[in-house]
């Protein structure tokens, strides 16, 4: 039963958290559950948090994600448990490897590799630079506040507007309102934006980092829609997730705001591929993530 007196982030917290690992031989099994997403399916980013945070469970605690990549097998139903199967792959000197498997009654939803990396390691650092002569995010208007006015009108529009635990702010034109016909006319698919957590936890680096994982999944399909002239609501769409990697470079506090920098290199053959760097405030590199999804539009005749 949902708890009414917990925010969107405090419910995903506990959604993220998980129960109890049961072990057998070189595998670790974990009970989870889903979390309302308005396409009816179990959220990708809600399961690929949640395997990165049953691997977890079973690593050294001195060790942190640095990578995971998933690939979504079928789709998942929000009204079922997910059970979480971890298989340890390796426990090196520096790193750890997990194979997560997420299967529901009707067979596998996921599976997935992260890795995790003892801290405090040394070696070649650089990264790109943030952009510059951007607005501020408090400059900027809340997706909350932009999908308010269109709560009755669209499951979509009452999502952003009531239950997402995140806050974002585009520098960008928004398309949760119609399509970027300018940036289609100049085949472009370049998408800034600013995004932190709306509201105060108070979790693990891990956490944080899956719930980076999980936040970026809402926006991750954008910069393909933007260059292609659609949105969610183009009549007849269908997408979804095809598979997600995801890599993790420096600690990150999800309550701060960050900058999501994408953009989208090619789609063919009802494949989109995005990519994201995602910068903190102050301007550290801290992720760095690639997506494919698979985009359909009915033939116009």
């Amino acid at each position: 039963m949902t708890d009414d007196t917990k925010t969107p982030i405090q419910r995903i917290v506990d959604v993220l958290t998980l129960g109890n690992p049961s072990t057998y031989r070189n595998h670790t099994y974990i009970n989870g559950e889903s979390m309302y997403f308005p396409t009816g399916r179990v959220y990708g980013g809600q399961v690929i948090s949640q395997s990165l945070i049953a691997a977890s469970k079973t690593v050294p605690e001195d060790r942190l994600p640095d990578s995971i990549h998933g690939y979504f097998i079928a789709p998942g139903d929000i009204h079922q448990d997910l059970l979480f199967d971890v298989e340890n792959l390796r426990d090196g000197h520096s790193f750890s490897a997990r194979r997560v498997n997420v299967t529901q009654s009707h067979g596998s939803i996921l599976t997935a590799i992260a890795s995790f990396q003892t801290q405090g390691q040394s070696g070649v650092e650089f990264a790109d630079p943030m952009p510059t002569d951007i607005p501020e995010p408090e400059s900027l208007t809340s997706s909350i506040d932009m999908m308010k006015p269109y709560a009755d009108q669209s499951a979509f529009a009452k999502y952003y507007a009531q239950n997402s635990p995140f806050d974002i702010r585009y520098i960008s034109k928004p398309i949760m309102l119609g399509p970027d016909k300018e940036s289609a006319a100049h085949d472009d698919g370049r998408q800034l934006l600013w995004m932190r957590a709306n509201g105060d936890i108070d979790v693990s680096q891990t956490f944080h980092r899956a719930l980076l994982a999980l936040g970026c999944d809402q926006v991750m399909l954008e910069p393909i829609l933007r260059r292609a002239g659609l949105t969610v609501m183009t009549p007849g769409i269908s997408f979804a997730s095809i598979d997600h990697s995801m890599w993790w470079y420096r600690d990150i506090d999800v309550t701060k705001w960050h900058l999501y920098v994408q953009d989208t290199p090619t789609a063919a053959h009802g494949r989109g591929l995005s990519t994201a760097k995602v910068y903190s405030q102050d301007g550290d590199l801290v992720a760095c993530m690639v997506q494919e999804v698979m985009v359909r539009i009915p033939e116009q005749h």
